[in-house]
């Protein structure tokens, strides 16, 4: 059984639902799932896990959340190397640039991706959910 961490940081609501939607696919996959907020996940529970996803909207000039989410983010970067990932979040405006530069760092930090990112504008539709549920079944594979 595959044991993964959905790690989010949410201000709407909306990165909070698809973190719940990457969870629910996982979980119907069989494996073990742990949801954590972006203040309750560090650097020294990465090893725990089999795969992560992490998800976090775009921010001001397309950024990840810079209080909370980019330090614990930033402080997990040197356990990434060989890890199983996907990305997820929402924005309200712009092209998506945050999640083009964040796979970037990414795939700079060694991580492998399980699937394609997935983002959405405001609230997730019923296809983002989908893609969401997606993401958390190609983690348990």
């Amino acid at each position: 059984m595959s044991k993964i961490a959905v790690v989010y940081w949410s201000g709407t609501g909306n990165t909070e639902a698809m973190a719940a939607s990457v969870a629910e696919g996982a979980r119907e996959q069989g494996a073990e799932v742990s949801l954590f907020s972006a203040s309750e996940f560090d650097t020294s529970s990465v090893s725990e896990y089999d795969a992560l996803a992490f998800g976090c909207p775009a921010m001001g000039a397309e950024v990840l959340e810079e209080s909370e989410f980019e330090p614990m983010f930033n402080a997990c970067e040197s356990s990434l190397n060989g890890k199983k990932i996907v990305l997820f979040g929402s924005y309200g405006w712009g092209d998506g640039e945050w999640m083009r530069s964040w796979e970037d760092t990414c795939k700079s930090d060694g991580a492998i991706f399980a699937a394609d990112s997935v983002i959405c504008n405001d609230a997730p539709d019923d296809e983002a959910e989908e893609n969401c549920k997606k993401l958390g079944v190609a983690l348990a594979k």
